[in-house]
């Protein structure tokens, strides 16, 4: 019989490790029924380890990686290492555009791995237009000044864009609820013809996916709840705690449990002063002719 436990945060530690697990065992053609005896526990208790329900032992996890078969080193240490660490939450992890792939055995936990699980992703952008509804040519232009190699831009555009249609092919797929300073709407990433390509984009997006939904955060608002900086709040499946994921220009944070829940509060106020999504379609709409944009600050000028 399983022994007494105490409550248990479903850390996203322990979600990587159990899914990575399931991963292996399904990899084998094994079942939970033969492999919970083999270890000696019970169906439902191998079960709940898979899930992230309860934590995956350290011991168990070396035995199963032998079952499996998975004899390489750093493999093993990192999957020990989740064990080891499934009680953890929130988690630094830096970032290096030049290595051959970003998401590698060497990333503890890749942000992407999260936003896919996630059932809704609450964007907050200040900068630019989010990575989850960019354009071709737009994602191109903001990876080319961060990345020295064109063919790893090639890649990476080619990954994001993959990315992108993943989250739509999902059953359902992935709410988006999308929140983005308004100059953001002018600066021409690319070039004006770019941007005006993205922002006819964004304008179908909002007109034909009923998922996506679109505010514009205007610039006569003053002080207000993302003046630190851009979000990714990611809604899990229940029972799974949010995410939060806070992008700087080394590395990325990933925030849980109590961290995580600032900025679900933070992206709640944010709704409060952004412009409706029907507002806001009209606004970009009106942005995305073709033709020349002129910016507020520039008609205050002339």
């Amino acid at each position: 019989m399983p022994t007494e436990r105490k409550q248990f945060v479903q850390t996203v530690r322990s979600q990587v490790l159990g899914d990575r697990m399931r991963q292996l065992r399904e990899d084998r053609g094994l079942t939970l029924k033969y492999i919970a005896a083999y270890l000696g526990v019970e169906f439902s208790t191998l079960a709940r380890y898979e899930r992230a329900e309860w934590p995956f032992r350290r011991d168990h996890v070396i035995a199963l990686l032998d079952v499996y078969g998975v004899y390489d080193d750093a493999a093993r240490v990192h999957l020990v290492e989740l064990a080891q660490e499934a009680w953890r939450v929130n988690l630094w992890q830096p970032t290096d555009h030049q290595q051959p792939d970003p998401s590698g055995g060497e990333v503890v936990i890749d942000d992407w791995w999260v936003q896919q699980r996630a059932v809704e992703l609450c964007v907050y952008a200040n900068l630019t237009i989010p990575e989850v509804v960019q354009t071709r040519d737009y994602t191109e232009a903001v990876l080319a000044r961060s990345v020295q190699q064109p063919m790893l831009v090639d890649k990476l555009v080619r990954r994001q864009i993959d990315k992108q249609q993943t989250l739509e092919d999902k059953k359902p797929a992935t709410r988006l609820d999308i929140l983005i300073e308004e100059p953001v709407l002018y600066r021409p990433v690319g070039g004006q013809a770019v941007l005006s390509q993205q922002l006819q984009h964004l304008t179908r997006l909002t007109q034909l996916r009923p998922h996506i939904k679109v505010r514009i955060v205007p610039t006569r608002v003053g002080w207000h709840a993302g003046i630190d900086g851009a979000f990714t709040l990611c809604e899990m499946q229940r029972p799974y705690p949010p995410v939060a994921l806070v992008h700087h220009l080394d590395g990325r944070l990933i925030l849980e449990a109590a961290a995580a829940k600032r900025y679900r509060d933070a992206f709640d106020k944010l709704r409060e002063v952004a412009l409706s999504p029907t507002e806001s379609s009209a606004l970009i709409a009106t942005l995305a002719d073709p033709t020349p944009v002129t910016s507020n600050s520039d008609t205050r000028a002339a």
